[in-house]
């Protein structure tokens, strides 16, 4: 089966290259790797231009001319994903790729048809809090993910333990098959509830996780906390 990588990026000149490197020296057997750069203003952009868009790093590089956001850059790369699975990929440091057999092991198993890569949930202990590599999060944003979860799963009647996660992985026809609407970080809340309505099998691995803060380029902050509740309503209750 083929995989889709999409690769979201914002304002990554420091760790743009890193993270494709790391994709790429995987060697999958059948990989595609799609970058959307979503108007980068920090040199991103002339760095995958001049350096990285001729190289085998990656096969599709996409450019928006505004900044639109995250779910935005993840509808440009889904519309041209040629894969069967599609996992994306946030362009810093903080999601690791050696983590992506787990991830897409349940479908390849045909155990799943979408898997969400829980940054507190490890595979050894079910239920566990423990993980087997993560750095501390910040109090505060872990526990708004926590809250957030806990609707979300009131909601959608599904029970994962890290709803807000940035790695999810999709059966290519699941994905292609739904709008996604919401052009910034209310894609999460929003792809949870539609796939919940869809009825698909959906499981959840443990992942390595590695933080950044916020003076290291981390962008997510308490105010998209809040619209998260708005998309949670919306996208359960509205539609």
């Amino acid at each position: 089966m083929k995989l889709s990588v999409i690769v979201p990026c914002y304002n990554e000149i420091h760790t743009i290259e890193i993270i494709l490197k790391k994709i790429r020296d995987l060697n999958f057997d059948n990989l595609e790797i799609i970058l959307v750069d979503d108007c980068s203003i920090d040199g991103t952009r002339e760095k995958l231009k001049n350096e990285i868009e001729n190289h085998s790093l990656v096969d599709k590089i996409f450019y928006h001319n505004s900044n639109l956001g995250k779910g935005a850059a993840i509808r440009t790369g889904v519309k041209v994903a040629s894969g069967d699975i599609i996992i994306i990929q946030d362009a810093d440091l903080e999601y690791d790729p050696s983590d992506y057999n787990k991830l897409i092991s349940p479908i390849l198993s045909n155990k799943a048809d979408v898997v969400y890569g829980s940054r507190f949930y490890n595979n050894n202990v079910p239920g566990s809090k423990l993980k087997d590599e993560n750095k501390v999060f910040y109090s505060v944003y872990s526990f708004g993910n926590t809250i957030l979860t806990f609707f979300s799963n009131l909601f959608t009647n599904i029970k994962v333990s890290d709803m807000e996660t940035g790695y999810k992985v999709f059966k290519a026809n699941i994905i292609k098959n739904i709008e996604i609407e919401e052009n910034r970080f209310g894609f999460e809340p929003e792809i949870t509830a539609k796939i919940s309505k869809l009825k698909c099998r959906i499981c959840e691995v443990g992942i390595s996780y590695y933080g950044r803060a916020y003076q290291e380029g981390k962008k997510i902050t308490w105010k998209d906390g809040i619209k998260a509740f708005y998309y949670i309503i919306k996208y359960n209750i509205f539609r």
